[in-house]
């Protein structure tokens, strides 16, 4: 079985950075997709980044293109979201997912099967 773990969350004022990592353990696939969602309280959860087995594809959601950055380590098997530029609109609890089935970047949360427990990241103005 398949476990995701995040970490790096926390408090920061408007312009900061953070740096999100989350680490696989188990028996993991090749060629799999990791993503980063997040949930702000009262919303739905919504996707923010993603990126291809290899890294060399990336796809993120408007409102974070340009100050975030996802990347991975596949020998770590960790996937990582830098943050930089944060505004208070970005407090939400974030998450990572694995979609080991399609080999391809989605934005739907209905297509990574495996998720964290996610990591609270709050920016103050």
């Amino acid at each position: 079985q398949v476990q995701l773990v995040e970490s790096g969350g926390g408090s920061v004022q408007a312009g900061g950075s953070l740096r999100l990592s989350c680490a696989a353990s188990g028996r993991t696939s090749n060629n799999y997709v990791m993503g980063w969602f997040r949930q702000a309280p009262g919303k739905e959860r919504e996707f923010v980044a993603a990126v291809s087995w290899s890294g060399s594809s990336t796809y993120y959601a408007d409102s974070v293109k340009g100050r975030f950055t996802i990347s991975r380590d596949n020998i770590k098997k960790t996937v990582y979201l830098q943050m930089n530029s944060l505004k208070p609109e970005d407090t939400a609890v974030y998450y990572c997912a694995a979609d080991f089935t399609r080999g391809r970047i989605s934005t739907s949360t209905r297509t990574y099967e495996r998720w964290g427990q996610g990591t609270q990241v709050t920016v103050s103005s």
